[in-house]
């Protein structure tokens, strides 16, 4: 294979790395430290022909291939045993409009490069809670986070995509150009082909009022009730969650609270500090919080504020579903698995109504958009020593609560959970996705991934 290694270096503007590499093992490093392959070769691509010479090579030597943005995924669909990495994490630029309020985005960038280009212009785009995430995987797999109920999901947010296809084609998909395409990536993952670019719409956001509110874990019960009335209800411009934690052993957290279980909630609110007043003094009437930190600041402040609790190098283990309504014996078994088991392990409730709500369910390969709710059970932990614990109790706590839900969940908070677990995502979408998968990958080259088989 050596003399084939060359011709592809001479081929590559990138750089390709090898086992041998004294690189090797950090480019292979990726967010969940519980993972742990060994690709055969990781090509970090700069440009659209990188990535066709990649594809092109792995054809030929009949390499697995994976695709890799940010490398945040849990079950680490980035990488792959044996075969070969597309790795983006160059391909950085980013422009944006803002007289047309759009950026185009390559995929190598995180969302904490893109809010920092587009704060510039006092706008942002729908994206998660984490700046270190990258674009691609996030996005492709629908993407939420605090501007959601305001302005839709990321995908609603999308306005053409540039796609590298496994024949080697570059096409440009929008609503005019390969719309069967474009409606597949909205949701459908990296089934499809290696996306190089998105283009998004922007909205004004500039600084918002943020920040966590927490009670004692035994006022879950009735703050939980009293946020699935209330949510509903609120304003659009409330981008707020749910969560169950522990208290971080960091400022801003009084030492006297550090370590103790609790409940609350993450604040998020387009407005002035006038209209949310009485907004916040709702949840403060419920009970009284153990400890607040809310105030107005940059919207880049709040997208990094979990960056720090979940750095890269950690344990993780993740289990997710789709949320219709929050019935009383659904909350009775959240409060049962309350006492999470590491400091940074934690359960967050993602609204996910108002805006995604007013997109059919087959306007995009996004299936769910009658769920109100995205929740995540996340064990976390930088101990190697500790991965049976987080895993365990993800997995109970997830199989109590999952007869209370939808069946499918975003696959961006899926481990991999079979073939069956996909459909459930997709519901009456999935046939759909399978013909476009036969149509554009027919043999389904792109499968390291949450899968959709190509249509037979």
């Amino acid at each position: 294979m050596e003399p084939t290694i060359k011709e592809l270096k001479h081929k590559i503007e990138g750089n390709v790395i090898l086992p041998i590499d004294d690189n090797y093992d950090e480019a292979r490093k990726i967010h969940n430290a519980m993972i742990d392959k060994r690709p055969s070769i990781i090509i970090k691509c700069r440009n659209n022909n990188d990535v066709i010479q990649a594809i092109n090579y792995a054809k030929e030597n009949s390499l697995e291939v994976s695709i890799r943005s940010g490398g945040h995924n849990g079950p680490g669909l980035a990488l792959c045993n044996d075969g070969l990495v597309i790795d983006l994490s160059c391909m950085k630029e980013i422009k944006v409009n803002a007289k047309a309020q759009t950026a185009k985005v390559q995929s190598g960038c995180t969302w904490g490069e893109v809010d920092a280009a587009t704060q510039k212009y006092g706008l942002a785009t729908v994206s998660g809670i984490i700046s270190t995430t990258g674009v691609g995987g996030l996005t492709l797999g629908g993407g939420h986070g605090y501007l959601t109920r305001k302005y839709g999901l990321t995908i609603d947010n999308l306005l053409e995509a540039e796609v590298v296809l496994a024949n080697g084609h570059i096409v440009k998909a929008s609503k005019e150009q390969h719309p069967d395409l474009f409606w597949a990536l909205r949701g459908g993952g990296g089934n499809f082909g290696v996306v190089t670019s998105f283009t998004y719409k922007l909205h004004p956001v500039d600084s918002v009022i943020a920040g966590p509110m927490f009670w004692t874990i035994d006022k879950l019960e009735p703050t939980l009730k009293w946020y699935r009335e209330w949510l509903p209800n609120a304003p659009e411009e409330i981008g707020t969650f749910y969560l169950i934690a522990e208290v971080p052993s960091a400022d801003p957290f009084p030492e006297a609270i550090r370590g103790e279980k609790v409940c609350g909630l993450m604040w998020s609110f387009i407005g002035t500090e006038q209209a949310f007043n009485p907004i916040i003094q709702e949840a403060r009437n419920i009970a009284e919080p153990l400890f607040e930190f809310t105030g107005p600041m940059p919207y880049t402040t709040l997208q990094s504020m979990f960056d720090g609790l979940y750095p890269k190098g950690h344990q993780q283990y993740w289990k997710g579903d789709f949320v219709h309504e929050l019935s009383d014996k659904a909350i009775h078994e959240h409060l049962n698995f309350s006492q999470v088991p590491t400091s940074q392990s934690c359960m967050h409730l993602y609204p996910i109504d108002g805006a995604v709500h007013r997109v059919g369910k087959n306007e995009t390969a996004w299936n769910m958009r009658d769920a109100n709710w995205s929740m995540v059970i996340f064990g976390v932990d930088p101990d190697p020593a500790n991965k049976e614990k987080i895993t365990d109790w993800a997995r109970a706590y997830w199989e109590a609560l999952h007869p209370f839900h939808q069946n499918g969940a975003y696959v961006n908070f899926m481990m991999e959970e079979g073939e069956n677990r996909v459909k459930a995502t997709y519901g009456d979408n999935y046939d759909r996705l399978q013909k476009v998968k036969a149509t554009y990958d027919p043999d389904n080259f792109f499968h390291v991934n949450q899968n959709i088989k190509p249509k037979e």
